[in-house]
């Protein structure tokens, strides 16, 4: 049975090497790949006597370790200038007013069509509001610099808002003062926790002489990130910080107080750190989402109301994202509409969603419809083929 297991991860690496290929070359997205690869491990596994069962605890988990790493990517990706300001602020206003429209609009159709309060629906709405950086980052690598910039900044803020609104919203008690107060109290103190660690890891990691030195400066990082969520913060925003630190030195150097520890970035130390982030981020990704094929009711596919809620949702989403994007350019809203994908972040929430409140079982397939079908809308986007993908900068 070791080796059996040996075997089987060994051929599901090498298979999430090649879906990855097809969807550099071919624009196909993975993400329906791996879904569907676990869709069809479970009866193929079971007809060998070889099920597994117990694997449902391991989503979660998965989903958060996949989180980080692709939020930090991300952000290892970015080098910060004054002249790419603009386009960074306006990313993120896009994404904060995005979650706040998504967000009201869906609890109010949750609120009258499932009969749930307002807040309730609220909660519901929120992680259907998120574009999820999982899939569109990765997604972004065939755009050109400047849609790519956007899509990272734009995808990052709407995790990270996202993230911080729900817990508020389920820590509330019900009341508009209670989520004030908690989305207020934990964003600040969230972004002051955020800068004092990531300029803590920043630290390590240039001191850091022995052979072994990223694997406990990950470590570390899981760590807070994980401290942050048990104390209901948004410890993403450390993430996100602690890669642009760590890729611009150049920015850093100018500020007082962190310069000295800036002109002890090592580019080749950055360098190998990115190259060892990427490759853990491919594995997990796919992990994560062959687990969550696996683990999947192939029933939730099947109802009427799973499909009407999904559609619904669709229409509203790729409705009002043309209109958002379309002030900033015909073309570049033609290029980004389609590019709204709803997935890792979007499931993680909803599972803790649905731990929250009593939902009615064709949700569950509703929701993993729209991963699906929005993951599937990628392929609309129009592109331009690079040989790499270029940096971005803001």
């Amino acid at each position: 049975m070791i080796y059996v297991a040996i075997l089987v991860a060994s051929l599901f690496l090498l298979i999430t090497f090649a879906v990855e290929h097809v969807d550099r070359t071919s624009g196909f997205p993975s993400v329906i790949a791996m879904i569907a690869l676990g869709l069809a491990a479970k009866p193929a596994l079971r007809s060998m006597g070889m099920l597994v069962e117990g694997i449902g605890a391991v989503v979660p988990v998965a989903g958060a370790v996949a989180l980080v790493l692709i939020v930090l990517e991300g952000a290892l990706d970015i080098e910060l200038k004054r002249e790419r300001l603009k386009p960074a602020l306006t990313a993120f206003a896009l994404a904060a007013f995005a979650l706040l429209f998504y967000g009201a609009v869906f609890a109010a159709i949750a609120a009258g069509l499932l009969e749930l309060t307002y807040f309730q629906g609220a909660i519901l709405a929120t992680p259907l509001a998120l574009i999820s950086s999982s899939v569109a980052i990765p997604a972004s690598r065939t755009l050109d610099a400047e849609a790519r910039e956007f899509i990272v900044y734009e995808s990052s803020t709407s995790d990270i808002l996202g993230v911080l609104a729900f817990f508020a919203l389920v820590h509330s008690g019900a009341t508009l003062h209670g989520f004030v107060t908690g989305l207020a109290g934990g964003g600040l103190l969230s972004l002051l926790l955020a800068i004092a660690c990531s300029i803590a890891l920043v630290a390590i990691s240039t001191r850091a002489t022995a052979h072994v030195r990223y694997v406990p400066l990950l470590a570390g990082l899981f760590a807070l990130y994980a401290a942050g969520e048990l104390l209901h913060l948004s410890p993403l925003i450390m993430v996100l910080l602690f890669g642009l630190m760590l890729n611009n030195r150049a920015a850093l150097v100018r500020i007082p107080g962190v310069a000295r520890i800036a002109e002890k970035i090592s580019s080749q130390t950055v360098g190998e750190f990115k190259v060892l982030v990427q490759e853990l981020t491919f594995a997990v990704r796919g992990f994560f989402f062959f687990l969550l094929g696996y683990t999947t009711n192939p029933a939730d596919f099947g109802s009427a109301r799973s499909w009407a809620a999904a559609a619904l949702i669709l229409i509203v989403v790729y409705g009002a994202r043309y209109a958002m994007l379309r002030p900033l350019g015909r073309s570049f809203a033609a290029t980004l509409t389609w590019i709204a994908p709803r997935g890792l972040i979007t499931v993680v929430l909803y599972l803790d969603a649905r731990r929250q409140l009593h939902l009615p079982s064709y949700m569950d397939g509703a929701v993993l419809l729209v991963v699906f079908l929005s993951a599937g809308a990628l392929a609309l986007a129009p592109r331009r083929r690079q040989s790499e993908p270029p940096p971005a900068s803001a």
